[in-house]
């Protein structure tokens, strides 16, 4: 058999990545609250976790790098199968994240097309759209919330 390549895997990990984030999509637009908890927020992050541990279980060892340093993490990075494992991170969290942004808007009642602007952000550069997810509950969504709380 054929060993597998990084390349391959990581078109399989980008694949799963985005069922996992066209799932999140269909349940914040369509309300299927199962779908985006259980496919998105659970299942596709476990699976890439789980990738993420076979790949460092497989390739970590004779590796030369460390996390001390920019320099040691830059050396690890040399590695195409540690490059992969660090990407994979990426997705994984970022789907995670993504996904208790949905719950939380869920939660307080945000409207949804707030999301249309969150979720892309966190899909396509992950700290800056949960930042985003934060600035925007801070100052759009803080009075809006006040005003749902005071009966009129």
């Amino acid at each position: 058999m054929p060993e597998v390549s990084p390349d391959q895997v990581f078109r399989m990990a980008n694949t799963l990545a985005l069922l996992g984030w066209l799932s999140l999509g269909t349940g914040v637009v369509l309300g299927w609250h199962r779908l985006r908890t259980l496919l998105a927020g659970r299942a596709v992050p476990l699976l890439l976790s789980a990738g993420y541990v076979a790949i460092l279980g497989a390739r970590w060892s004779g590796s030369s790098g460390s996390f001390s340093s920019l320099a040691g993490v830059a050396s690890l990075f040399q590695s195409p199968w540690l490059l992969l494992a660090g990407w994979v991170h990426y997705l994984a969290f970022d789907l995670f994240i993504g996904t208790w942004i949905a719950a939380d808007a869920d939660a307080i009642q945000a409207p949804r097309w707030i999301l249309i602007i969150v979720l892309p952000a966190v899909f396509l550069f992950g700290p800056a759209g949960f930042l985003l997810w934060f600035l925007l509950k801070a100052s759009i969504l803080s009075p809006w919330l006040m005003q749902k709380r005071i009966p009129s």
